[in-house]
């Protein structure tokens, strides 16, 4: 499990212990946290970037899957420094096929579904849309995704990728600059107004963490290559977020509005009609009920183990 301390890598390694599978994590803790992963799970501290480490680390652990959930996952990061962001998630995520090619694993690899089709498509977006990212990071993932179907084509590997709508759940920073449903939590339990960006119509899929790693499972538990979107196949508008924010924290909340951040994508849905079919998995966690957890975690003092 590469990136697993991190908000979902930590979510999915639970998933798999619980099911009986022995798991180890690679993750140079750039921003995961040691105390997310459960103490007796074997915690490697590398970077993908590192091959040498890397390489050492997937021989002595000889998985037969690695989630690889490693990533630079800012856009406007992205933007800033797309050399940077290619390094780590392109060169990284070779790095990682070729150490998983000399012990014979498979890779279940961490793609977006919320920056790789770009603006102007259907919505709810389905896996035969052509790809157009509009920021390095989607194209960094876009480029990944296919180094993972070269392999398979070249190698005979049945690696898979999964592309994330927008992912939220307990562990995920309540005080950084991603990640909406923590953040408007976290204001609301402070007394602040949640800031807008915009007029709020504004919309995403908001797929809770818990289900992102039962899709993990799901793929893992056959060799079946693809690409998959997971995602809720619903709209929320912010303005919409705010209202089941206010919902779980018992008042009503009045957002501040700010200027529309240029080259935002208005709509956001993911199609995982294709999932549902090879995989059997949809998400079945509710809007409602997934930001209520959130928000009785950051309640609780944001625990590394909620």
């Amino acid at each position: 499990m590469t990136g697993g301390a991190g908000f979902i890598g930590s979510h999915v390694t639970d998933a798999f212990a619980a099911d009986g599978d022995e798991v180890a994590v690679l993750d140079d803790l750039s921003r995961g946290r040691p105390g997310r992963v459960d103490p007796s799970v074997t915690v490697f501290n590398a970077a993908i970037t590192d091959a040498d480490a890397l390489t050492e680390a997937v021989e002595q652990a000889k998985p037969q899957v690695i989630c690889h959930l490693a990533a630079q996952i800012d856009v406007r990061v992205s933007v800033d420094a797309p050399a940077a962001d290619a390094a780590v998630n392109v060169v990284g995520t070779v790095n990682l096929l070729e150490a998983a090619r000399a012990v014979g694993a498979r890779v279940l690899f961490a793609s977006t579904g919320g920056a790789i089709y770009g603006g102007g498509v259907p919505v709810p977006t389905s896996e035969d849309e052509r790809p157009a990212p509009e920021a390095p990071y989607g194209t960094a993932k876009y480029c990944a995704e296919q180094y993972l179907a070269l392999y398979n084509r070249l190698h005979g590997t049945t690696h898979a990728a999964l592309r994330l709508a927008n992912v939220y759940g307990p562990r995920q920073d309540p005080t950084g600059e991603a990640g909406v449903v923590g953040i408007f939590c976290g204001r609301a339990l402070r007394g602040e107004r949640p800031t807008v960006y915009g007029d709020g119509q504004q919309t995403r899929d908001y797929v809770y963490v818990g289900d992102v790693a039962a899709a993990f499972l799901a793929a893992a538990r056959t060799e079946t290559p693809g690409v998959w979107n997971i995602g809720t196949g619903r709209e929320t508008s912010v303005l919409d977020l705010i209202d089941v924010v206010g919902q779980a924290a018992g008042r009503t909340l009045e957002p501040e509005f700010r200027p529309a951040r240029p080259g935002e994508v208005l709509r956001s849905a993911l199609d995982s009609a294709r999932v549902r079919a090879d995989l059997g998995w949809s998400a079945r966690t509710t809007l409602a009920d997934g930001v209520r957890e959130v928000y009785r975690w950051i309640e609780a003092g944001s625990p590394d183990r909620a």
